[in-house]
C-alpha cells in the first residue's frame, strides 16, 4: 500500500498484452499491479508481469479459497478480494500473504479485525457512499487503513487519498479498455501512471 498512492486495477483479456501493460506502469512509477482474476489468461498474466523488474504482482477479484490457492501458486504477491466471510478471511489469514480484504461497512470491518486484518480495500467506493461514508464508517476503527476502490479516477483520488486513514487508492483509469485486434497503447499508460504515481498523500 506504501509503494504508490495508485493501485492499478488490470483486467487482462490478452495475454499478450500483460508484458507491455506491466512495463508502461512501472515505467511510470505504479509497481504494485493488482490483476484481477475474471478473465481466463489471469493467472498466466500474473506469471508474466512478474518478469518486470520493479513489479510486484498481485490477484484481485478473489472470491474463495481455490481463488486463493490458485493466485498464491501463480506466484501472486499480495492479494485483494472484493468482500470478506469467514471462509475466505480464515484461509487468508493462514496463507500469510499481504492481503486486503474487501469490505463495505462496520460488520465488514469488524469480521476482519476478528481475522487480524488491519488493512482493507474499501468497495465499491463511490457506490457504498464516497469519502463521506469512509469517514464514518472509519471513525471507530482508528487503528485500520484503507485502499478505496471502485469508481474513483484521477480527478477524484486526491480527495480520497486526503483522508488519514487512506494509504492509497485503487484504479482502473491508466490502462483504458483495448478493443480485439489492438495493442496497448503503451505512451498513454506510462503518462498516466506517471500522473498517478505523483499524486500526493
Amino acid at each position: 500500500m506504501m509503494l504508490a498512492p495508485v493501485i492499478p486495477v488490470l483486467v487482462i483479456d490478452d495475454l499478450d498484452h500483460a508484458l507491455p501493460i506491466a512495463e508502461a506502469l512501472v515505467a511510470g512509477g505504479l509497481s504494485a499491479l493488482e490483476v484481477t482474476l475474471r478473465t481466463p489468461c489471469a493467472i498466466d498474466a500474473i506469471k508474466v508481469m512478474k518478469q518486470v523488474p520493479g513489479a510486484v504482482v498481485g490477484a484481485g477479484t478473489v472470491l474463495n479459497p481455490d481463488d486463493l490457492g490458485r493466485a498464491l501458486d501463480a506466484g501472486a504477491q499480495f492479494i485483494v478480494s472484493p468482500g470478506l466471510t469467514p471462509k475466505l478471511g480464515e484461509a487468508m489469514a493462514r496463507s500469510g500473504a499481504p492481503i486486503l480484504p474487501g469490505t463495505a461497512n462496520a460488520a465488514d470491518i469488524m469480521l476482519a479485525l476478528e481475522l487480524g486484518f488491519t488493512r482493507l480495500k474499501f468497495f465499491p467506493a463511490v457506490a457504498s457512499g464516497g469519502t463521506p461514508a469512509l469517514k464514518a464508517i472509519a471513525g471507530p476503527f482508528a487503528s485500520v487503513r484503507f485502499c478505496p476502490t471502485g469508481g474513483i479516477t484521477q480527478g477524484t483520488a486526491p480527495e480520497w487519498l486526503a483522508l488519514p486513514n487512506v494509504l492509497c487508492v485503487g484504479g482502473s483509469w491508466m490502462v483504458p479498455k483495448i478493443e480485439a485486434g489492438q495493442r496497448p497503447d503503451t505512451a498513454q499508460i506510462e503518462t498516466r501512471a506517471r500522473a498517478a504515481a505523483g499524486l500526493a498523500r
